[in-house]
């Protein structure tokens, strides 16, 4: 009998961290980028000037990106969304792993475990994850809030089945949304590095036109502004980084594949543990530079 596994088949306690994962960095990313725009505005109504009566125009656009800014700055310390998006992830991370060692056998949920003693050693390993983000997220307690039927299912399986399914739908797919990531990111961190320097070459016209008095306008602080918020939002984005750290994790896991294949059932436990380990270094290094980076 043919077993299919997707993520749909992982335990509510997956679901429910990365949700709260995907809001959290949603939020974050729209309030910096609400946060950025305001400032840029601020600038450029610094920089104009058109009168309307007795009232400069250009002036309360400038107001009001300040205050927009300052809005962005204070929900962002208020709420902390970031906090939900990195501590989701990490436990949403943990609960995937977790969920897939139970399923196909691997360490520490061996198959010599009896299936109520695996299944109690993984609510403990899921509720010490929930504990860890306690107050953040709340999992409803469901019957597959812990364990579902097709991870049962898998378990109970044949070796060379639990192999199968393990090999195409979490390291191959994993594999594939490692080398794709890697590949999006560095051509994003590409075209903004082209699209930041171009207005770097902009900038050092208009400054050179406005020195020679050629307009009258002096859109240097402007483009400064422009350019600080670009680079800001790409530190934010960090696509170089993470293409490259996704292109190790890529490698990492074809070289497993390829173990994994040839993995006997006595070594199974532990091989799925290596290829485990080779997905959470990865996140561990995002862990530690969104850290670096917002701290």
């Amino acid at each position: 009998m043919d077993i299919e596994f997707s993520e749909a088949d992982l335990p509510d306690f997956f679901r429910a961290f990365d949700q709260a994962s995907l809001r959290g960095q949603r939020l974050t990313l729209r309030i910096s980028a609400l946060r950025l725009v305001g400032a840029l505005l601020a600038t450029v109504g610094a920089t104009l000037s058109f009168h309307l009566a007795r009232v400069d125009v250009w002036a309360f656009v400038s107001l009001l990106g300040f205050l927009g800014a300052l809005a962005a700055e204070l929900v962002l310390m208020v709420t902390q969304p970031e906090k939900s998006w990195y501590d989701g992830r990490a436990a949403a991370e943990s609960a995937k792993t977790l969920a897939w060692r139970y399923s196909v056998a691997a360490d520490p949920f061996f198959g010599e475990l009896g299936e109520r003693e695996a299944v109690k050693l993984l609510r403990r390993r899921l509720e010490e994850v929930a504990g860890e983000i306690a107050g953040q997220i709340v999992v409803r307690d469901t019957d597959g809030a812990y364990c579902t039927d097709a991870m049962t299912l898998l378990r109970n399986a044949p070796f060379e089945q639990r192999r199968e399914v393990y090999i195409s739908r979490r390291t191959k797919d994993q594999q594939r949304w490692y080398a794709a990531k890697a590949v999006w990111n560095q051509r994003r961190s590409t075209a903004w590095r082209v699209s930041l320097l171009s207005c770097e070459v902009v900038a050092l016209v208009l400054v050179t036109g406005r020195a020679l008095d050629v307009w009258p306008v002096d859109w240097a602080a402007t483009l400064a502004a422009a350019i600080a918020c670009g680079a800001a939002w790409l530190a934010l984005k960090q696509h170089s980084s993470l293409g490259a750290a996704y292109s190790v994790a890529a490698a990492e896991l074809l070289r497993q594949i390829g173990i994994l294949e040839e993995t006997t059932e006595a070594d199974w436990a532990h091989a799925v543990a290596d290829a485990e380990d080779a997905v959470s270094r990865e996140h561990t290094m995002w862990l530690a530079k969104r850290g670096a980076v917002n701290g």
